[in-house]
Protein backbone atom coordinates (compact mmCIF):
# COMPACT_ATOMS: atom_id res chain seq x y z
CA UNK A 1 0.00 0.00 0.00
CA UNK A 2 1.00 3.60 -0.81
CA UNK A 3 -0.05 6.56 1.41
CA UNK A 4 1.91 9.30 3.25
CA UNK A 5 2.02 7.49 6.04
CA UNK A 6 3.92 4.46 4.49
CA UNK A 7 6.13 6.56 2.87
CA UNK A 8 7.09 8.55 5.93
CA UNK A 9 7.64 5.70 8.41
CA UNK A 10 8.85 3.35 5.75
CA UNK A 11 6.50 0.49 6.05
CA UNK A 12 3.93 -1.53 3.95
CA UNK A 13 0.60 -1.26 5.51
CA UNK A 14 -0.84 2.01 7.05
CA UNK A 15 -1.13 0.49 10.71
CA UNK A 16 -0.39 1.66 13.78
CA UNK A 17 -0.41 -0.70 16.54
CA UNK A 18 -0.56 1.16 20.18
CA UNK A 19 0.16 -1.54 22.98
CA UNK A 20 1.95 -1.53 26.52
CA UNK A 21 3.45 -4.90 25.15
CA UNK A 22 6.54 -5.04 23.52
CA UNK A 23 5.94 -8.52 22.18
CA UNK A 24 2.67 -7.36 20.48
CA UNK A 25 5.23 -3.45 19.09
CA UNK A 26 7.53 -6.66 17.47
CA UNK A 27 5.21 -8.36 15.97
CA UNK A 28 2.95 -5.55 13.91
CA UNK A 29 6.37 -4.20 13.58
CA UNK A 30 7.74 -7.75 11.64
CA UNK A 31 4.31 -8.24 9.84
CA UNK A 32 4.54 -4.72 7.90
CA UNK A 33 3.05 -2.17 10.02
CA UNK A 34 4.21 -0.74 13.05
CA UNK A 35 4.07 -1.18 16.76
CA UNK A 36 3.98 1.55 18.81
CA UNK A 37 4.73 1.01 22.66
CA UNK A 38 3.22 3.15 25.81
CA UNK A 39 5.00 3.94 27.64
CA UNK A 40 3.20 5.36 30.58
CA UNK A 41 3.78 2.32 32.53
CA UNK A 42 7.21 2.37 32.10
CA UNK A 43 10.28 3.77 34.48
CA UNK A 44 13.09 4.84 32.57
CA UNK A 45 15.12 2.00 33.63
CA UNK A 46 12.32 -0.61 32.16
CA UNK A 47 11.35 1.47 29.48
CA UNK A 48 15.10 1.06 27.59
CA UNK A 49 14.89 -2.27 28.26
CA UNK A 50 11.85 -2.92 25.99
CA UNK A 51 13.34 -0.83 23.55
CA UNK A 52 16.41 -2.32 23.05
CA UNK A 53 14.52 -5.80 23.13
CA UNK A 54 12.54 -4.48 20.71
CA UNK A 55 15.08 -3.48 18.04
CA UNK A 56 16.90 -6.48 18.77
CA UNK A 57 14.06 -8.55 17.45
CA UNK A 58 12.48 -5.78 14.85
CA UNK A 59 15.78 -5.05 13.17
CA UNK A 60 16.07 -1.98 11.37
CA UNK A 61 11.97 -2.14 10.66
CA UNK A 62 10.69 0.87 12.67
CA UNK A 63 8.48 1.60 15.77
CA UNK A 64 6.86 4.12 18.26
CA UNK A 65 6.85 5.65 21.52
CA UNK A 66 4.13 6.67 22.92
CA UNK A 67 3.98 9.05 26.47
CA UNK A 68 1.64 11.21 28.45
CA UNK A 69 2.00 14.41 28.53
CA UNK A 70 -1.40 15.78 29.81
CA UNK A 71 -2.44 19.67 28.99
CA UNK A 72 -3.62 20.17 33.02
CA UNK A 73 -3.25 18.40 35.92
CA UNK A 74 -4.92 18.72 39.51
CA UNK A 75 -3.20 20.25 42.06
CA UNK A 76 -0.71 22.44 39.60
CA UNK A 77 -0.07 23.04 36.08
CA UNK A 78 3.32 21.30 35.59
CA UNK A 79 2.99 18.19 37.41
CA UNK A 80 6.12 18.52 39.27
CA UNK A 81 4.30 17.38 42.46
CA UNK A 82 5.81 14.17 43.50
CA UNK A 83 3.40 11.45 45.16
CA UNK A 84 3.90 12.48 48.86
CA UNK A 85 2.67 16.28 47.90
CA UNK A 86 -0.13 14.33 45.67
CA UNK A 87 -1.34 12.04 48.62
CA UNK A 88 -1.52 15.27 50.47
CA UNK A 89 -4.65 16.72 48.22
CA UNK A 90 -6.69 13.43 47.89
CA UNK A 91 -9.78 13.57 50.70
CA UNK A 92 -9.78 11.00 53.55
CA UNK A 93 -13.91 10.54 51.80
CA UNK A 94 -12.09 8.66 48.65
CA UNK A 95 -9.68 6.84 50.85
CA UNK A 96 -12.31 5.93 52.99
CA UNK A 97 -14.94 5.18 50.07
CA UNK A 98 -11.64 3.30 47.93
CA UNK A 99 -10.48 0.72 51.10
CA UNK A 100 -14.89 0.33 51.86
CA UNK A 101 -14.96 -1.51 48.21
CA UNK A 102 -12.27 -3.52 49.28
CA UNK A 103 -13.58 -4.47 52.45
CA UNK A 104 -16.62 -5.24 51.02
CA UNK A 105 -15.15 -7.24 47.72
CA UNK A 106 -13.06 -9.06 49.90
CA UNK A 107 -10.00 -8.16 48.25
CA UNK A 108 -6.86 -9.02 49.82
CA UNK A 109 -3.74 -6.98 51.24
CA UNK A 110 -0.60 -7.46 49.08
CA UNK A 111 2.03 -9.63 50.63
CA UNK A 112 4.82 -8.03 52.28
CA UNK A 113 7.08 -8.46 49.27
CA UNK A 114 4.71 -6.35 46.88
CA UNK A 115 4.42 -2.63 46.57
CA UNK A 116 2.04 -0.47 45.48
CA UNK A 117 4.60 1.25 43.70
CA UNK A 118 5.00 -1.75 41.28
CA UNK A 119 4.92 -1.47 37.99
CA UNK A 120 1.08 -1.20 36.53
CA UNK A 121 -0.51 -0.46 33.74
CA UNK A 122 -2.25 2.78 36.22
CA UNK A 123 0.98 4.99 36.70
CA UNK A 124 4.94 5.62 36.91
CA UNK A 125 7.01 4.77 39.53
CA UNK A 126 8.99 5.98 41.98
CA UNK A 127 8.60 9.67 43.19
CA UNK A 128 7.06 10.58 39.91
CA UNK A 129 3.61 11.48 39.71
CA UNK A 130 1.77 9.11 37.52
CA UNK A 131 0.67 11.23 34.15
CA UNK A 132 3.14 13.89 34.69
CA UNK A 133 5.69 16.13 33.04
CA UNK A 134 8.50 14.76 35.55
CA UNK A 135 6.99 11.03 34.39
CA UNK A 136 7.05 11.55 30.71
CA UNK A 137 9.96 13.49 30.65
CA UNK A 138 12.35 10.39 31.65
CA UNK A 139 10.16 8.63 29.17
CA UNK A 140 11.06 10.54 26.36
CA UNK A 141 14.57 11.48 26.99
CA UNK A 142 14.95 7.49 26.56
CA UNK A 143 12.96 7.38 23.76
CA UNK A 144 14.85 9.49 21.91
CA UNK A 145 17.96 8.16 22.92
CA UNK A 146 16.80 5.07 20.63
CA UNK A 147 16.68 4.64 17.53
CA UNK A 148 12.53 4.58 17.75
CA UNK A 149 11.03 6.78 14.17
CA UNK A 150 8.07 7.88 15.82
CA UNK A 151 7.13 9.55 19.18
CA UNK A 152 3.41 10.20 20.22
CA UNK A 153 1.78 12.44 22.75
CA UNK A 154 -1.56 10.28 23.90
CA UNK A 155 -3.68 13.05 25.72
CA UNK A 156 -3.99 16.79 24.72
CA UNK A 157 -1.27 18.75 22.47
CA UNK A 158 2.73 17.99 22.88
CA UNK A 159 4.39 20.47 24.82
CA UNK A 160 6.99 22.31 22.28
CA UNK A 161 10.07 21.24 23.87
CA UNK A 162 9.09 17.28 22.96
CA UNK A 163 8.35 18.81 19.90
CA UNK A 164 11.73 20.16 19.33
CA UNK A 165 13.44 17.34 20.80
CA UNK A 166 11.80 14.86 18.86
CA UNK A 167 12.95 16.92 15.78
CA UNK A 168 16.64 17.67 16.77
CA UNK A 169 16.59 13.84 17.29
CA UNK A 170 14.90 13.17 14.07
CA UNK A 171 11.61 11.19 14.81
CA UNK A 172 8.21 12.60 13.79
CA UNK A 173 5.73 14.12 16.14
CA UNK A 174 2.51 12.04 16.48
CA UNK A 175 -0.80 13.70 18.60
CA UNK A 176 -3.76 12.18 19.32
CA UNK A 177 -6.82 14.52 19.07
CA UNK A 178 -10.61 14.31 19.21
CA UNK A 179 -12.12 17.99 17.92
CA UNK A 180 -11.15 19.49 14.93
CA UNK A 181 -9.78 22.43 16.68
CA UNK A 182 -7.26 20.03 18.64
CA UNK A 183 -5.89 18.96 15.06
CA UNK A 184 -5.69 22.21 14.24
CA UNK A 185 -3.34 23.45 17.17
CA UNK A 186 -1.39 20.69 16.88
CA UNK A 187 -0.33 21.15 13.28
CA UNK A 188 0.15 24.74 14.01
CA UNK A 189 2.80 23.49 16.87
CA UNK A 190 4.43 21.32 14.41
CA UNK A 191 3.42 17.91 14.87
CA UNK A 192 4.07 15.70 11.91
CA UNK A 193 1.05 13.31 12.11
CA UNK A 194 -2.58 13.30 13.81
CA UNK A 195 -4.55 10.69 14.97
CA UNK A 196 -8.24 11.72 14.63
CA UNK A 197 -9.41 9.23 18.01
CA UNK A 198 -13.90 9.17 18.41
CA UNK A 199 -15.74 8.06 20.61
CA UNK A 200 -15.27 4.48 20.42
CA UNK A 201 -12.03 4.47 21.05
CA UNK A 202 -10.82 2.71 24.20
CA UNK A 203 -8.80 4.89 26.58
CA UNK A 204 -9.03 8.60 27.14
CA UNK A 205 -11.68 9.79 24.36
CA UNK A 206 -13.60 12.39 23.68
CA UNK A 207 -17.43 12.92 22.44
CA UNK A 208 -17.33 12.72 19.11
CA UNK A 209 -17.87 9.39 16.72
CA UNK A 210 -14.75 8.30 14.40
CA UNK A 211 -17.50 8.83 11.46
CA UNK A 212 -18.09 12.35 11.98
CA UNK A 213 -14.40 13.11 13.54
CA UNK A 214 -11.96 11.98 10.69
CA UNK A 215 -14.00 13.86 7.73
CA UNK A 216 -14.18 16.78 9.80
CA UNK A 217 -10.30 16.99 11.05
CA UNK A 218 -9.01 15.76 7.50
CA UNK A 219 -10.31 18.84 6.09
CA UNK A 220 -8.98 20.80 9.21
CA UNK A 221 -5.39 20.22 8.44
CA UNK A 222 -2.65 19.33 5.58
CA UNK A 223 -0.33 17.13 7.49
CA UNK A 224 -1.30 13.23 7.36
CA UNK A 225 -4.26 12.14 9.33
CA UNK A 226 -4.47 8.58 10.80
CA UNK A 227 -8.19 7.25 11.62
CA UNK A 228 -8.49 5.50 15.54
CA UNK A 229 -12.10 4.75 17.13
CA UNK A 230 -13.88 1.60 16.73
CA UNK A 231 -10.96 0.37 14.29
CA UNK A 232 -10.21 -3.26 14.30
CA UNK A 233 -11.24 -4.72 11.24
CA UNK A 234 -10.40 -4.12 7.08
CA UNK A 235 -14.30 -3.23 6.50
CA UNK A 236 -13.58 -0.35 9.39
CA UNK A 237 -9.87 0.60 7.93
CA UNK A 238 -11.35 0.73 3.98
CA UNK A 239 -13.94 3.43 5.64
CA UNK A 240 -11.94 5.25 7.71
CA UNK A 241 -9.34 6.03 4.67
CA UNK A 242 -12.82 6.92 2.31
CA UNK A 243 -13.33 9.49 5.06
CA UNK A 244 -9.94 10.99 3.90
CA UNK A 245 -7.23 9.06 6.97
CA UNK A 246 -4.12 7.62 5.14
CA UNK A 247 -3.97 5.14 7.65
CA UNK A 248 -5.10 3.79 10.92
CA UNK A 249 -4.32 3.63 14.59
CA UNK A 250 -5.68 0.65 16.77
CA UNK A 251 -5.31 -0.16 20.41
CA UNK A 252 -8.12 -2.41 21.58
CA UNK A 253 -7.73 -5.09 18.93
CA UNK A 254 -4.62 -6.31 20.59
CA UNK A 255 -5.52 -6.83 23.76
CA UNK A 256 -6.93 -9.97 23.36
CA UNK A 257 -4.02 -11.32 20.59
CA UNK A 258 -1.24 -14.56 21.77
CA UNK A 259 1.45 -11.94 22.57
CA UNK A 260 -0.38 -9.35 24.87
CA UNK A 261 0.35 -9.50 28.77
CA UNK A 262 -3.50 -8.11 29.53
CA UNK A 263 -4.43 -9.84 32.73
CA UNK A 264 -6.01 -13.46 32.09
CA UNK A 265 -9.25 -12.70 33.63
CA UNK A 266 -9.73 -9.05 31.92
CA UNK A 267 -8.60 -10.77 28.72
CA UNK A 268 -11.85 -13.71 29.06
CA UNK A 269 -14.14 -10.46 29.94
CA UNK A 270 -13.25 -9.17 26.70
CA UNK A 271 -12.99 -12.49 24.90
CA UNK A 272 -16.78 -12.42 26.04
CA UNK A 273 -17.70 -8.88 25.90
CA UNK A 274 -20.01 -7.21 23.23
CA UNK A 275 -19.85 -3.73 21.95
CA UNK A 276 -22.00 -2.17 24.61
CA UNK A 277 -19.92 -3.85 27.28
CA UNK A 278 -17.79 -0.47 27.86
CA UNK A 279 -18.27 2.87 29.28
CA UNK A 280 -16.57 5.98 29.81
CA UNK A 281 -15.46 6.67 33.43
CA UNK A 282 -13.00 8.67 35.36
CA UNK A 283 -12.34 6.33 37.41
CA UNK A 284 -9.00 4.86 36.87
CA UNK A 285 -7.43 8.00 36.04
CA UNK A 286 -9.42 11.20 36.76
CA UNK A 287 -10.19 11.55 32.74
CA UNK A 288 -12.94 10.22 30.78
CA UNK A 289 -11.38 6.73 29.27
CA UNK A 290 -13.39 4.04 27.84
CA UNK A 291 -13.08 0.92 29.76
CA UNK A 292 -14.46 -2.56 30.57
CA UNK A 293 -17.87 -2.39 33.00
CA UNK A 294 -17.41 -4.12 36.35
CA UNK A 295 -18.10 -3.73 39.82
CA UNK A 296 -15.69 -1.25 40.04
CA UNK A 297 -17.16 0.95 37.26
CA UNK A 298 -20.00 0.12 39.18
CA UNK A 299 -19.37 1.58 42.25
CA UNK A 300 -18.46 4.57 40.83
CA UNK A 301 -21.78 5.27 39.14
CA UNK A 302 -23.52 5.00 42.48
CA UNK A 303 -25.56 8.56 43.29
CA UNK A 304 -24.10 7.96 47.29
CA UNK A 305 -20.37 7.54 45.29
CA UNK A 306 -17.97 10.65 45.55
CA UNK A 307 -16.80 11.84 42.03
CA UNK A 308 -13.10 10.97 41.36
CA UNK A 309 -10.67 13.07 41.60
CA UNK A 310 -8.74 15.11 38.59
CA UNK A 311 -5.66 13.78 37.19
CA UNK A 312 -3.25 12.75 38.54
CA UNK A 313 -4.93 12.85 41.94
CA UNK A 314 -7.37 9.66 41.42
CA UNK A 315 -5.25 7.57 39.82
CA UNK A 316 -2.25 7.81 42.72
CA UNK A 317 -5.90 7.27 44.45
CA UNK A 318 -6.63 3.84 43.52
CA UNK A 319 -3.02 2.91 42.62
CA UNK A 320 -2.57 0.61 45.48
CA UNK A 321 -6.29 -1.00 45.43
CA UNK A 322 -5.78 -1.98 41.35
CA UNK A 323 -2.71 -3.80 42.50
CA UNK A 324 -4.86 -5.60 45.12
CA UNK A 325 -7.28 -6.44 42.58
CA UNK A 326 -4.86 -7.62 39.50
CA UNK A 327 -3.11 -9.75 42.31
CA UNK A 328 -6.26 -11.55 43.68
CA UNK A 329 -8.47 -11.87 40.22
CA UNK A 330 -7.38 -14.78 39.58
CA UNK A 331 -9.79 -16.98 41.85
CA UNK A 332 -12.25 -17.79 40.23
CA UNK A 333 -15.81 -16.14 41.57
CA UNK A 334 -13.66 -13.86 43.81
CA UNK A 335 -14.80 -9.62 44.53
CA UNK A 336 -11.35 -9.02 42.81
CA UNK A 337 -12.32 -10.77 39.88
CA UNK A 338 -15.93 -8.92 39.51
CA UNK A 339 -13.67 -5.89 39.92
CA UNK A 340 -11.51 -6.06 37.26
CA UNK A 341 -11.44 -4.16 34.32
CA UNK A 342 -9.22 -2.36 31.83
CA UNK A 343 -9.28 0.39 28.90
CA UNK A 344 -10.97 -1.20 26.00
CA UNK A 345 -12.97 0.43 23.26
CA UNK A 346 -15.85 -0.91 21.61
CA UNK A 347 -14.84 -2.81 19.22
CA UNK A 348 -14.69 -5.41 21.81
CA UNK A 349 -17.59 -6.95 21.10
CA UNK A 350 -15.55 -8.25 17.35
CA UNK A 351 -12.69 -9.16 19.58
CA UNK A 352 -14.12 -12.67 20.12
CA UNK A 353 -11.49 -14.96 18.75
CA UNK A 354 -7.95 -15.01 20.10
CA UNK A 355 -5.06 -14.24 17.46
CA UNK A 356 -1.71 -13.28 17.16
CA UNK A 357 -0.56 -9.99 16.38
CA UNK A 358 0.28 -10.72 12.69
CA UNK A 359 -2.64 -12.61 11.87
CA UNK A 360 -4.71 -9.32 12.94
CA UNK A 361 -2.62 -7.25 10.78
CA UNK A 362 -3.12 -9.60 7.50
CA UNK A 363 -6.48 -10.57 7.99
CA UNK A 364 -6.93 -6.45 8.66
CA UNK A 365 -4.78 -5.64 5.13
CA UNK A 366 -7.26 -8.76 3.67
CA UNK A 367 -10.22 -7.38 4.33
CA UNK A 368 -9.80 -4.06 3.33
CA UNK A 369 -8.93 -5.34 -0.19
CA UNK A 370 -11.95 -7.33 -0.25
CA UNK A 371 -14.21 -4.51 0.60
CA UNK A 372 -12.00 -1.85 -1.51
CA UNK A 373 -12.65 -4.40 -4.52
CA UNK A 374 -16.31 -4.25 -3.68
CA UNK A 375 -17.16 -0.78 -3.66
CA UNK A 376 -15.36 -0.58 -7.32
CA UNK A 377 -17.46 -3.64 -8.68
CA UNK A 378 -20.85 -1.73 -8.06
CA UNK A 379 -18.91 1.50 -9.86
CA UNK A 380 -18.47 -0.78 -12.90
CA UNK A 381 -22.20 -2.28 -12.91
Amino acid sequence: MKTRITDMLGIEFPILAFSHCRDVVAAVSKAGGMGVLGAVAHSPESLDVDLEWIEAEIGDKPYGVDVIIPASLAGGPDGGFGLDDVRQLIPASHVDFVDDILARYDVPALPPDDSSDSLTAFGSLGDATPFSVDAAGAQLEVALAHRSAFVANALGPPPQYMIDAAKDAGKLVGALAGRAVHAERHAAAGVDVIIAQGYEAGGHTGEIGSMVLIPEIVDAVDVPVLGAGGIGRGRQMAAAMALGAEGVWCGSVWLTTAEAETHPVVKDKMLTATSSDTMRSRSLTGKPARMLKSAWTDEWQRDDTPAPLGMPLQPVLVRTAQRRIERAAHASGSGAEKLANYFVGQIVGTMNQPRSSAAVVYEMIEEFIDSVESLAARLDA
